[in-house]
């Protein structure tokens, strides 16, 4: 289906790897400098009509951004007194790739120290020394691109009449997935040993729903969707479309990306799943059903 494009993970793991590796030295800016913000609300990126971005950063008396664009294959460096700089994507190691964004920011006045190691991922190489990811396929990009597009759109229709605290719809870089985030307004305690990232991600009882293009430990694009704390009997509960369920190994519903391009409507398939593991988890937690507007204009 042309409006839902394949996505076959083995087809482009490499080029996958190298721009996971990007994101995450773009990402880390915009941690590095944003005041943070609960659940980690200061460090993602956002889908564009071209691509990826920070939106604008914060520094001193300016603001800067920096976007991927993903049609045109080139990082785009705005500062908000004029400066620009563009870096070409192309087949090159990420450890030339950060050279090349922390020149393009010192010569922009943008000075910046972040955490030069990537987050969240099995064996992390210190970007200054990542020379095994190098692959960048233009045609491969622009694809994975086609399909965060369309997935953000109706990401955000199901954010759209929820009313208490929900995220933005949200690209986060470290984990490589597409998400967004429904509150109660009830804090938790997160688990015993629970690591930076998760104390501050898993602070307060959520319904999150997302997509990622597949990782070494689940090979296939997916929609997913959890709530935390987990409810007792929540891998019961029925679920729409038929095609999705609950995954014991992951520990959430998840419904593959080629399941949404089968069905004969994609859009009404990712909002029922949406809609169907949303009520699975605030109805075993006890939220209000007011939480929901239906009148929509």
């Amino acid at each position: 289906m042309d409006d839902w494009p394949a996505l076959p993970y083995h087809e482009w793991t490499a080029t996958r790897d190298t721009l996971h590796m990007y994101t995450q030295v773009v990402g880390k800016l915009r941690l590095a400098l944003s005041p943070f913000e609960p659940e980690w609300g200061n460090v993602p990126l956002y889908v564009t009509a071209r691509g990826l971005t920070t939106s604008p950063v914060p520094y001193g008396d300016v603001a800067f951004d920096a976007e991927f664009d993903l049609l045109g294959h080139e990082l785009v460096l705005r500062v908000s007194d004029g400066g620009l700089e563009r870096i070409p994507l192309r087949p090159r190691a990420v450890a030339d790739f950060y050279s090349d964004v922390m020149s393009a920011l010192e010569r922009l006045g943008v000075d910046v120290i972040i955490s030069a190691v990537p987050s969240e991922v099995a064996s992390p190489i210190p970007f200054a020394a990542d020379r095994e990811h190098h692959s960048y396929d233009p045609g491969q990009v622009s694809r994975f691109f086609r399909v965060l597009s369309r997935v953000d759109q109706v990401f955000k229709e199901y954010r759209a009449p929820f009313v208490g605290r929900t995220s933005l719809v949200h690209f986060f870089w470290g984990s490589f997935d597409l998400a967004v985030t429904r509150f109660s307004g009830r804090r938790f305690e997160p688990p015993p040993g629970a690591g930076v990232i998760e104390r501050y991600a898993s602070d307060a009882e959520q319904v999150c729903a997302g997509f990622w293009p597949g990782n070494e430990r689940h090979q296939a694009a997916a929609f997913f969707s959890y709530a935390a704390p987990r409810p007792a009997g929540i891998e019961q509960a029925p679920i729409r479309p038929p095609a999705a369920a609950w995954s014991n190994e992951i520990g959430e519903f998840l419904l593959s990306y080629d399941a949404v391009r089968e069905a004969p409507d994609g859009r009404r398939a990712i909002l029922d799943f949406l809609d169907s593991t949303y009520e699975a988890g605030a109805s075993r937690l006890g939220w209000s059903s007011d939480l929901i507007q239906h009148d929509r204009p």
